[in-house]
């Protein structure tokens, strides 16, 4: 018998042949049926092979972009397929505890429409870089004070809407940009986001993290950018 998702989970990857299959086995121990759609960004390591992989044992449903397009790009192909009726996004590292999907959908089965869960609800992050942290509280000020908004964690990589609320939301930026942009549009749209608090490690540049600090800047454009967007 089929079993219909509860959550579409959507993974970007590039480069993570290390890891990607062992978040893809963590998801598929939460305790509720999903949909795993995994967006390869034209990888050079290997990856896609471990992705067909899954695909082909029908762990996860892939798409392969010719080459590479960024984050943004990679989401924006994902939300076109999703069938369940909320979405989050996971990275393809082991970052983020998947198992935190729990309490924030819990969030959404209580009626919210939006749940980003904030790695500073539970004291400092661990092994979040300096620049990272610096770069995070200062981005995540500028956007309160632009939007009115209460966020402790605006690059979280854990954001997950009910899929109606992305109905009407087109994602224009191709890279890490698509952070500030999907929430600006979804304040600008009149939802609240709730935040859970969520286990995060961070993982250092050589072990292949990919966001640098000249996206802080592209953030900062785009937090400006959509402040008097609208439908």
């Amino acid at each position: 018998m089929t079993v219909t998702p509860k959550l579409a989970v959507v993974i970007p990857v590039y480069n993570e042949l290390h890891t990607l299959e062992a978040i893809v086995t963590k998801l598929h121990l939460l305790p509720f049926a999903i949909e795993v759609i995994v967006v390869d960004d034209a990888s050079t390591d290997g990856t896609r092979a471990v992705a067909q992989r899954l695909a082909d044992t029908h762990q996860i449903q892939l798409i392969c972009h010719p080459h590479n397009q960024g984050k943004g790009a990679a989401i924006r192909s994902a939300l076109g397929v999703v069938q369940a009726p909320v979405v989050v996004i996971q990275d393809a590292d082991l970052e983020y505890d998947p198992h935190d999907f729990v309490a924030m959908l819990a969030k959404i089965d209580a009626g919210a429409d939006v749940v980003y869960g904030t790695r500073f609800g539970r004291g400092m992050p661990k092994g979040m870089l300096l620049s990272h942290f610096v770069a995070n509280r200062l981005l995540t000020l500028c956007f309160n004070l632009s939007y009115g908004s209460h966020l402790s964690d605006l690059e979280t990589c854990y954001k997950m809407w009910r899929t109606t609320v992305l109905a009407g939301i087109s994602i224009d930026n191709d890279r890490f940009d698509i952070d500030p942009e999907l929430t600006a549009k979804v304040v600008r749209s009149g939802y609240t986001i709730h935040e859970v608090p969520v286990a995060y490690q961070g993982r250092p540049y050589r072990a292949g993290k990919k966001i640098r600090p000249r996206d802080a800047f592209s953030a900062l454009v785009a937090i400006w950018r959509y402040r008097h967007w609208h439908k």
